[in-house]
C-alpha cells in the first residue's frame, strides 16, 4: 500500500461566497493536514482579499495550474492558483457571471486532475447556480457535471453524516416532473449505489428505508397514481431479492421519527427536499454531500455560498472538514 497520504482536491467554490474563507480555515488546520494533503483549486485573487480582510493566515505555498499540471509529487498543503479573475470582477457577497465562471473552472480542473490520478479524491465547495447560468454553464449542479465528465450514466446524490444517510432518486428538477422521472429500475439502482457506498462506510450492511412519494405513501392509493404500488414496492421487493437489506414504501412524514433514525442507515427519497429537509434539520454542520457511481471519489460541503455572511469570518468549515476527511477516508480505502 502506498505510504503517502491522499491527495485531496478542494475546489474554492464561488469566490463571492464563503468558500475563500472555508478553504483558508481548512488549509490552517492541522488535523487535517494529518490525515492528507489538501490542495485548494481557486485564485490567490479572492484568498487574498478574505484572509486579509478576516485576519485568516495565507496558503504557505501557492502555484500555478500549470506548474500543478507539472508536478506529480505534490506532499504538502498548497493552492492551486487558476488566475482568471480580475478585481473589478469580484465584489463580497455579489455573484456574476465571472464568479460562475471561475467556479466552473476550478471543478474543471480538479476533475481532470483526478481522472489523470494527479489526486485522489475531489471535495467541493460550494457553487451559485444563478451564477452558472449566467456564465452560460448549462449543467444545474455538481452531480450531473460530475457524471458527465466522468462518462457515467448510473450514479446519484448522497447526503451523509454519522446519525443517517438520505440518498435522491431525483435531483435538480421540478416537483411537477418528478413522478414522470421515477421508475423502477432508477430506484433500485440508487438502492443498490446507496447500499454498497453504506457498506464501505460503516464496514457492515446498512439498513435502508424507501420512502413513498405521495402523503402517507398513497393511503393505498388513494393519493397520487399510485406510485408506490406500481414503482417503488416492486424496486424494494427487487432489491430483497439481491440480499439488500430494505423497507418500504414508508409514509416520509413519520420515517424520521427518532426510533425510526436510530435504527436506519440510509433513507432512499424520491425527490430533492424529501431527503435533504430532514438530513440538514439534523445534520447540517456534519453533513457531507457524495456522487455515488463515480470512478473517482466525489465529496461536498451540504450547504450554499451563504452570501450574506461572505467574507466576514463566520462561517463554519466544519462541513468542509467532514467533506474533505470523508474523501481521504474513502482515497485510502
Amino acid at each position: 500500500m502506498n505510504s503517502r497520504l491522499p491527495r485531496i482536491a478542494i475546489t474554492m467554490g464561488d469566490p463571492a461566497g464563503v468558500g475563500p474563507e472555508l478553504c483558508l480555515k481548512l488549509l490552517a488546520n492541522q488535523s487535517v493536514a494529518q490525515l492528507c494533503t489538501p490542495i485548494v483549486f481557486g485564485d490567490m485573487l479572492s484568498l487574498s482579499a478574505v484572509g486579509n480582510r478576516c485576519g485568516l493566515p495565507l496558503p504557505n505555498r501557492t502555484i500555478t495550474l500549470k506548474e500543478f499540471d507539472k508536478q506529480f509529487c505534490v506532499d504538502a498543503p498548497l493552492a492551486v492558483d487558476i488566475g482568471d479573475l480580475k478585481a473589478d470582477q469580484l465584489k463580497r457577497g455579489v455573484v456574476n457571471q465571472h464568479t460562475g465562471s471561475v467556479s466552473f473552472a476550478y471543478i474543471e480542473a480538479a476533475i481532470a486532475a483526478a481522472l489523470d490520478g494527479r489526486v485522489d479524491a475531489v471535495t467541493t465547495g460550494p457553487i451559485n447556480k444563478e451564477a452558472w447560468q449566467a456564465a452560460g454553464i448549462k449543467f444545474p449542479g455538481h452531480t450531473e457535471l460530475f457524471a458527465n465528465r466522468a462518462s457515467t450514466e448510473r450514479f446519484c446524490m448522497m447526503m451523509t453524516a454519522p446519525a443517517f444517510s438520505c440518498s435522491l432518486v431525483t435531483t435538480h428538477i421540478g416537483y411537477d416532473q418528478v413522478p414522470t422521472m421515477l421508475s423502477t429500475d432508477l430506484i433500485v439502482e440508487v438502492i443498490e449505489l446507496t447500499n454498497e457506498a453504506l457498506t464501505s462506510i460503516c464496514g457492515r450492511q446498512p439498513k435502508l428505508v424507501a420512502l413513498g412519494l405521495n402523503p402517507h405513501a398513497g393511503e393505498g392509493g388513494l393519493f397520487g397514481n399510485r406510485e408506490e404500488e406500481l414503482i417503488i414496492a416492486p424496486a424494494v421487493h427487487q432489491a430483497t431479492q439481491k440480499g439488500i437489506d430494505i423497507v418500504g414504501p414508508l409514509p416520509p412524514d413519520t420515517a424520521f421519527l427518532p426510533w425510526r433514525r436510530k435504527e436506519t442507515d440510509g433513507y432512499i427519497c424520491m425527490y430533492h427536499d424529501q431527503g435533504l429537509i430532514p438530513f440538514k434539520a439534523f445534520n447540517f454542520d456534519t453533513g457531507v454531500n457524495i456522487t455515488l457511481g463515480l470512478p473517482l471519489i466525489r465529496t461536498s460541503v451540504d450547504h450554499g455560498t451563504a452570501l450574506d455572511i461572505a467574507w466576514e469570518g463566520k462561517a463554519d468549515e466544519s462541513s468542509l472538514i467532514a467533506a474533505v476527511e470523508l474523501a481521504a477516508k474513502l482515497a485510502a480505502g
